[in-house]
């Protein structure tokens, strides 16, 4: 292949991977990246801990990993990449194989000519269409500038109280780095009726609801925000919605992203009717000379075999290794994706993989879901804490279709979803699972780790042994006032039972699992039965227990007291009792 011009449109995670890795394998070619911002090659997932302070200067955004600042000039002298800041990309010219661009500072346009050409131009933030969106106390956190007009007004003691729209997954990171290190007072507002909508199931997502609020995070569901408006006293603003009005110093937007796929569009490239440009598994757009990656394009799911939009920072690199070697005359595939996912808000990570129950019931599989909860490492060594984890499967082929998690300690939870990320990708199945060879010592994991346990559990489920009810549904069946003909049999030792026996009476009945053969003639056989214990394990033995003994009308409680209690439905009984 002979020496070829390369332009790279947008200079931030792909842009600088397809650069590197194209120099380092075709040293003698000319490439070029073109980026509007002044800064560029920086870590945009960091900006929420920048915010928070947990990084001190924003220059860390910038570094490598040996403390040189990735800047223009970096690039130029170290990797001979030539670098455009603050020059935008107006046009592209398929047939001439030119860009028009221009330069934002000075003004002139110019055409810089490619034999290929990288559109890098990854996502733009969803904007807040309502009156008063505009107002200067109005912030969105798409870029460095962003970041620090936020530092700047938090950290000068400008925000006392702080909304933020949205409670996506940069909403809940900003809710943390405003609340956490700098007291603001700070309320989520989200449209649906969950945080992490898209991202959870309901279950674990009211668990992240109920740790939002143990750390004086407001939250408020199923709400849209109507209009913005100057604050008429201590505060700058008011936020108007179908319910309430909020005051606030600082309104922080975190409403997503969409491609930003405009410049591919007028080029006449192939974009999804989503919005993100079309490419194949080389990752070229309809223009075979033309490579697109990260933000900007649509990924396949090799879950569900559809398209999907899954902007992520990591993404974009992997992809970008593969653009830059396919430009060097090489052939790299991407096969696609399976959304891995990880985050952590305060001190409790979650993760995911694949496809939500709520997600595979929507693309019409039928798909059941197993929870347990138990100790991420030996339950008898220092240190060690909850997780929780939940498996989707489908009922039929039993293929696994996707994890998602909690847990205190990150690094644990994390490792187990992308163990089972990986069976994701090749179409695995329960059993592999449940057999699946994980490395095992008491201060990493039980004898009989979590991804196992979790896999077994979904296979009792599908074979009928465990009948299972969600806590949702045990809300709506004992917690309310229709729910007179339900109790709950909770099997653990009668001093963990005792709180919710004076508190529901007669309608929570305590029998210790080990002691049920001999008192089967105690339960209401007129009643329908929720078994109950500390995690979902003897609550199930139970539920073997009293269908031997013919007494079949009762369910067993997924994840058990622990799940009660990490949504907080229990001590909102007792509260209400309290009242």
């Amino acid at each position: 292949m002979d020496q070829q011009r390369v332009v790279i449109i947008g200079a931030v995670a792909l842009g600088p991977k397809v650069a590197c890795r194209l120099k380092r394998l075709r040293p003698d070619f000319q490439v070029t990246m073109v980026d509007q911002d002044e800064y560029i090659s920086y870590g945009g997932c960091g900006i929420p801990y920048y915010i928070s302070g947990d990084l001190s200067d924003i220059k860390e955004l910038m570094s490598t990993s040996f403390h040189m600042l990735r800047t223009p000039e970096f690039f130029e002298q170290a990797k001979d990449v030539r670098v455009m800041t603050r020059t935008r990309a107006l046009t592209v010219d398929r047939r001439a194989k030119s860009v028009r661009v221009r330069h934002l500072d000075s003004g002139p346009e110019e055409d810089l000519p490619y034999d290929r050409l990288v559109l890098a131009t990854g996502s733009r933030p969803r904007r807040l269409s309502v009156p008063g969106g505009d107002l200067p106390q109005v912030l969105g956190v798409a870029n460095l500038q962003d970041a620090l007009a936020v530092r700047e007004r938090v950290s000068q003691g400008q925000v006392g109280k702080a909304v933020i729209i949205g409670a996506g997954p940069l909403g809940l990171e900003m809710a943390e780095a405003l609340g956490d290190l700098w007291g603001v007072e700070t309320t989520l507002v989200e449209i649906a009726a969950q945080v992490l909508p898209g991202v959870l199931d309901p279950g674990l997502a009211r668990m992240v609801a109920k740790h939002l609020e143990d750390h004086e995070v407001t939250v408020h569901l199923q709400e849209t925000v109507t209009e913005i408006r100057p604050g008429a006293g201590a505060h700058a603003l008011q936020v108007v919605t179908g319910k309430r009005t909020l005051d606030a110093d600082l309104v922080v937007t975190a409403l997503g992203v969409r491609p930003n796929s405009q410049l591919a569009a007028a080029a006449n490239l192939a974009v999804s009717p989503q919005g993100g440009i079309v490419v194949n598994h080389r990752l070229q757009t309809s223009d075979p000379d033309i490579y697109a990656g990260g933000d900007c394009i649509e990924n396949r799911h090799l879950v569900t075999g559809k398209p999907v939009y899954f902007p992520s920072g990591s993404l974009a690199n992997r992809q970008g290794r593969v653009i830059g070697t396919n430009l060097a005359g090489g052939d790299a595939q991407f096969p696609g994706i399976v959304g891995s996912f990880t985050m952590k808000i305060f001190n409790l990570a979650m993760a995911a993989a694949g496809l939500s129950l709520t997600a595979a019931l929507r693309e019409g599989l039928d798909a059941v879901s197993a929870l347990v909860i138990q100790a991420d490492r030996a339950h008898f060594y220092p240190g060690q804490d909850l997780m929780y984890l939940q498996l989707v499967v489908d009922k039929k082929t039993r293929r696994l279709l996707g994890a998602q998690g909690l847990g205190a300690n990150g690094d644990a939870l994390v490792g187990r979803v992308n163990s089972i990320a990986a069976l994701l990708s090749r179409g695995a199945g329960l059993e592999d699972l449940s057999n699946l060879e994980v490395a095992y010592s008491p201060p990493f994991a039980s004898a009989l780790d979590i991804v196992n346990a979790v896999a077994n559990t979904a296979e009792n489920i599908l074979d009928g042994y465990n009948r299972t009810v969600e806590v949702a549904d045990f809300e709506h069946c004992f917690l309310t006032e229709q729910a007179g003909d339900v109790i709950c049999l909770d099997v653990r030792g009668a001093a963990n039972a005792a709180p919710y026996v004076d508190l529901f009476g007669p309608r929570w009945l305590n029998i210790p699992q080990e002691t049920l053969k001999d008192r089967f003639a105690e339960i209401p056989t007129d009643k329908r039965l929720i078994v109950v214990c500390n995690s979902g394990v003897r609550s199930y033995e139970a539920l073997r227990q009293l269908e031997t003994a013919g007494i079949c009308n009762a369910v067993n409680l997924q994840g058990g007291v622990a799940a009660l209690k990490k949504t907080g439905l229990l001590q909102a009984a007792e509260k209400e009792e309290e009242d």
